[in-house]
């Protein structure tokens, strides 16, 4: 058994006010110590700070700018309001703001409407589009390739970005929100894919929308985004072999969602304090051949739930090098599931480790993951555990047939039950799962350890 050190060190004379003070250690002292709620520095959304022109500034006609000018001009903009809403026909024109330009859609539609190739909208602030969903009233309606939306501020836009059947263009170190007197059901989305493949979206900080989604549209990179106080993160539906890599998504309901969609890089993500709605980190529905891979999962009401995933058996869903932490639980499974290769990962700190709709989980592939709540040694110092993990649900099924009871979890009377039905139990224990060869202190740098590569996704 791991032995508690602290009690040579702290007089247990109270067991009371032991119990609290080392709970307190443990809790607080490893999260602020190791910096685990720390945001990591500011680097999204613009490169500076856009400014608005001032209040006598000149209003003119962006669209009459455009109509005058020939492909490949640059139109710099001065500090003014400029008028939309604006078509751009023209292949390689750049309209550049000098970070002190609004160009207002007047409320009518979408603010930019670019229906050309390579294009460039640099350093504007774009604001006030139409309000209809079933327009997609946007910030900017993308029907074009190659072209470049960068250090832009999108507000009061209903939609962000509308990127619909266009392909290799590039968003970048946008700020994008959506209407700000509406509730985040009826806002829009701070960007929205559709059919769209090989984009690039990087850098972006979008906040106060209601989603930012991907349907039917594969092989785009999402890197180096911040996503703060949406319903969802990110929010894919059968869109295949895309990359999600460093970016940081906070108190969203739903940080990253995976529905039916395949062959998706998860990596280096940092995704916490996802408590509303669902509550979860990553989400996983009818998915398969995913590798999610070197995240932070933390302080959210799930870390990772898994529904029907894989869908196809023969292509695993790999879950490797996670740190999944202060959780309600670290997974959720909503059916007995098998298929998934759960290794590497750094699972501490959470009410429940598992949480399940099923009767069990052994028929994943767990192995060398750190719990804990192992209890065991490692007496030849090859940090395996000598016994395997083994996880049991005692009283844990009580909320199983009424969700009600989690609200008394630590609470002392659940604490006895806990302890009765594991000397004696009432009845047969649940078998949730077994990891043969438990971690028995986490390696901080396991990612090296381990020898994972991540794979780029399929081109096909």
């Amino acid at each position: 058994m791991k032995r508690n050190l602290l009690h040579s060190i702290i007089p247990s004379s109270n067991p009371t006010r032991f119990r609290f003070v080392f709970s307190l250690l443990v809790i607080f002292g490893f999260a602020f110590s190791s910096g685990i709620f720390a945001q990591p520095p500011d680097t999204f959304g613009n490169y500076y700070k856009l400014t608005e022109p001032p209040e006598n500034a000149p209003v003119i006609s962006l669209q009459s700018l455009v109509d005058a000018a020939s492909p490949g001009d640059t139109i710099m903009l001065k500090p003014a309001i400029y008028t939309g809403p604006v078509v751009i026909a023209k292949n390689r024109l750049v309209i550049d703001g000098n970070g002190k330009a609004v160009i207002d859609g007047m409320g009518i539609s979408s603010v930019l409407f670019i229906e050309a190739d390579s294009v460039e909208i640099l350093n504007c602030i774009l604001k006030n589009s139409g309000v209809l969903h079933d327009k997609v009233n946007s910030g900017v309606t993308l029907l074009g390739n190659y072209n470049t939306i960068e250090n832009c501020r999108i507000e009061e836009c209903l939609f962000g970005l509308d990127v619909h059947q266009s392909q290799h263009n590039n968003i970048i170190h946008n700020e994008i929100s959506s209407i700000t007197r509406r509730s985040i059901a009826l806002k829009g989305d701070a960007i929205r894919f559709w059919w769209a493949q090989f984009n690039h979206v990087i850098g972006n900080y979008w906040h106060d929308s209601r989603d930012m989604v991907v349907w039917y549209s594969s092989q785009n990179l999402f890197q180096d985004n911040k996503g703060i106080g949406n319903r969802y993160g990110i929010h894919f539906m059968y869109s295949h072999n895309n990359r999600i890599q460093d970016n940081y998504l906070e108190n969203n309901s739903v940080g990253v969602f995976l529905m039916y969609s395949e062959r998706t890089i998860l990596s280096g993500n940092y995704i916490i304090g996802n408590h509303r709605g669902s509550g979860m980190c990553i989400g996983m529905k009818e998915t398969s051949g995913n590798q999610i891979i070197n995240n932070k999962l933390i302080y959210s009401t799930q870390g990772i739930h898994i529904d029907v995933s894989p869908y196809v058996l023969e292509q695993i869903n790999t879950i490797s090098n996670n740190e999944i932490a202060f959780c309600g639980s670290a997974f959720f499974f909503k059916t007995k599931q098998m298929g998934n290769l759960i290794k590497n990962n750094y699972i501490h700190n959470n009410l429940t480790q598992i949480s399940l709709e099923a009767t069990t989980e052994r028929f994943n592939d767990w192995d060398h993951n750190y719990w804990d709540n192992y209890q065991g040694f490692d007496k030849n110092g090859d940090n395996i555990g000598d016994v395997p993990y083994k996880l049991y649900s005692y009283v844990e099924h009580l909320w199983d047939f009424n969700k009600n009871v989690r609200f008394f979890y630590g609470a002392p009377i659940l604490a006895v039950l806990d302890f009765l039905e594991r000397l004696a139990p009432f009845s047969q224990p649940k078998f949730v799962l077994e990891d043969k060869r438990p971690m028995y202190h986490w390696v901080d740098d396991m990612k090296e350890e381990s020898g994972n590569k991540v794979q780029a996704p399929d081109s096909k």
